[in-house]
């Protein structure tokens, strides 16, 4: 996502890890690291911002097992990452995101769409992270607000899902971010007056089971 909207906005890169976002920022034109934790996210913890262009949110976190098995702590934590930081974030970037009339994109899941057996605390979270982009959209009429629903991407994280179910990792047989990053750029360079929703993506090939 950053690399693709480098070359033509100034980025903020926020997330925990500092040596990430700082090496990241080094490849960018413009771009600065803002370390941060999003589940514990303050007004003191945002940079100065008078108006902005773009918000995605793409942090996410997975921990798969059955709904008999999953404790309440996985779904405080798999809920305070994937659906409270960006409610929160989002809220605390509004007057910001108004002044530009600004782009919000949440990445969702196919998890969003359908829930599957093992996978219950993170599909409700993220049937939830589509109520809210829903709700957002209503809220704020002079703001895009754009819901994506890829598919398998090959990343570190889907190389912790494939674990989690004890499946092969097969990189060819899933998208490539930055496949879904050209995605989002189409949304977001559609004319003023076209509001993209909702975009799904899914791997060629049938499902990965």
């Amino acid at each position: 996502m950053a690399r693709a909207l480098g070359p033509t906005h100034r980025v903020i890169l926020g997330g925990r890890d500092e040596s990430a976002l700082a090496g990241l920022a080094a490849e960018l034109p413009d771009a600065v690291a803002w370390p941060v934790e999003l589940t514990r996210l303050t007004p003191a913890d945002l940079p100065e911002l008078a108006r902005l262009d773009v918000l995605v949110h793409s942090a996410g976190l997975a921990r798969l097992g059955r709904i008999a098995d999953t404790p309440a702590s996985v779904w405080r934590e798999t809920f305070d990452l994937n659906i409270v930081a960006v409610a929160e974030s989002t809220r605390l970037l509004l007057p910001a995101l108004r002044a530009s009339g600004g782009h919000v994109f949440c990445v969702n899941s196919g998890a969003g769409q359908r829930a599957n057996p093992g996978w219950a605390s993170y599909a409700a979270s993220k049937f939830a992270l589509r109520a809210f982009a829903d709700a957002l959209r209503e809220e704020e009429p002079a703001l895009r607000v754009t819901t994506v629903y890829p598919g398998r991407i090959d990343t570190d994280m889907q190389r912790q899902v494939r674990e989690q179910e004890g499946g092969e990792y097969q990189p060819d047989r899933y998208l490539a971010a930055e496949t879904v990053a050209r995605a989002v750029l189409a949304c977001l360079n559609a004319g003023p007056d076209a509001h993209l929703t909702e975009l799904t993506l899914r791997p060629r090939g049938g499902p990965v089971t």
